[in-house]
């Protein structure tokens, strides 16, 4: 059970979901849950595994909803909780929380949540694309690249990417949908060619649900997207979907070269990931 539940967490946070998870510490007497017995809820509401069933596990599973809930800035000061639980209706008073049971023993319970790491789609595979991906590399994060170009997208230019993306815009959104996009906590529009920018953009929007992974941001000035938002309002795109994405990208450090913008970028991805702001 210990490996089934872990390997499901595993592959949650990999879709970009926050996961909670309960562990069974320490048991004495008679208890349901033995040492090693896992619970995880997910941010999408899904749950696997159990510590025991009954009362135990629907004050715990309620707990790890409350803690799914929490601010990840708090969350990385206060970590999660450990708590005891003795599962004795007369057992009040005591140092552990007492549940409505007969079964008359103990358990303490460990409780965190594991969030994931950023991975990046770069949309464009020049040499900004490809810097942000050298500084994905030093900060462990994951990242993809897609690029009309298949020559600026492939595995000898990004060996470590997740996934190498060639092909039009129209080809990449149709094998896409807004449960895939969530993967991606963030996609970077960079390309050579504005309209292909524009193309991404305008898909993007239509296509992933508001308020979920990933944030979308676009390099260029001003002008070009005064641009892209006139087109996108044309094609039926909400004027507040077009305000949640940020143009120009990264921090304003006054970076001009290739590397430094890819460390004004990736630092304002990792502040919007402390503050944990979505779209």
């Amino acid at each position: 059970m210990t490996v089934a539940v872990l390997n499901w967490a595993i592959k949650r946070v990999e879709a970009g979901e926050r996961v909670a998870i309960a562990s069974v510490v320490q048991a004495s007497g008679s208890v349901p849950g033995k040492p090693g017995a896992r619970l995880a809820i997910s941010s999408s509401g899904e749950k696997f595994g159990t510590i025991g069933g009954a009362g135990l596990e629907l004050k715990v599973e309620k707990e790890l909803q409350e803690i799914l809930l929490r601010d990840l800035s708090d969350l990385r000061k206060k970590g999660g909780k450990v708590e005891s639980f003795l599962l004795n209706r007369d057992g009040k008073g005591k140092e552990a929380s007492a549940l409505d049971s007969l079964c008359g023993g103990q358990v303490k319970v460990a409780m965190e949540v594991i969030t994931p790491r950023p991975h990046i789609l770069i949309a464009g595979g020049g040499h900004v694309g490809l810097s942000i991906a050298n500084v994905c590399d030093s900060l462990e994060w994951l990242y993809s690249v897609f690029d009309v170009r298949e020559e600026y997208c492939n595995r000898q230019r990004y060996p470590n990417a997740e996934g190498n993306f060639c092909s039009s815009v129209e080809e990449f959104l149709q094998k896409e949908s807004s449960d895939s996009m969530t993967r991606f906590s963030d996609i970077l529009l960079l390309s050579h060619d504005w309209s292909v920018d524009e193309e991404m953009l305008i898909g993007l929007l239509q296509l992933c649900k508001e308020g979920r992974r990933p944030r979308i941001g676009a390099i260029g000035s001003k002008k070009k997207w005064s641009a892209f938002e006139k087109k996108a309002i044309e094609n039926g795109v909400e004027k507040r979907l077009i305000d949640s994405v940020r143009c120009p990208i990264g921090l304003d450090i006054g970076a001009d070269t290739p590397e430094e913008i890819a460390i004004a970028v990736c630092a304002e991805v990792l502040s919007l990931e402390r503050k944990n702001i979505t779209t």
